[in-house]
C-alpha cells in the first residue's frame, strides 16, 4: 500500500479521537491541560480518548516534573501523523465520491405535492 493511500481509521475517526489529532498535528507538542481547555473536556473523558490513541501507537505522553509541579506534553507519533493523513485523505475521497455521485438538487419541498384535495 502506497504511504499516500486513504486509509479510514476507526480509531482517529471518533469526534474527539479526531479532534485531538489536529491538534497534534498542528503543534509539535501540547499540554494535556491546553488540550483538555480546547476540546472542553473533563480529565478523565480526554485519558479515555488519549488511552485509546496511545494504544495504537498514534500519540506519546512525556511527563515533565518542574518545582514540584507535573505536566504531561502529548504528541503525534509518526506513525499516528501518517494514520491521521490517511484518514483525512479517505475521508476527502468519501465527500468526492458523494458529491460526484449526487443527482440534480432539488429544494426540500420538490418531492411534496403542494396541492390539497
Amino acid at each position: 500500500m502506497s504511504a499516500d493511500a486513504p486509509v479510514f481509521d476507526e480509531v482517529v475517526h471518533a469526534p474527539h479521537r479526531l479532534r485531538i489529532c489536529a491538534i497534534l498535528s498542528a503543534a509539535r507538542t501540547v499540554e494535556f491541560a491546553v488540550l483538555q481547555e480546547r476540546l472542553g473536556l473533563s480529565k478523565s473523558a480526554l485519558s479515555k480518548q488519549l488511552a485509546q490513541l496511545v494504544d495504537a501507537g498514534y500519540v506519546q505522553q512525556e511527563r515533565v516534573v518542574r518545582d514540584a509541579r507535573s505536566r504531561q506534553w502529548l504528541a503525534l507519533t509518526p506513525t499516528g501523523r501518517d494514520a491521521y493523513r490517511a484518514h483525512l485523505r479517505a475521508l476527502d475521497e468519501i465527500i468526492a465520491t458523494g458529491s460526484a455521485d449526487q443527482p440534480s438538487q432539488r429544494t426540500p419541498d420538490s418531492s411534496r405535492s403542494t396541492s390539497r384535495g
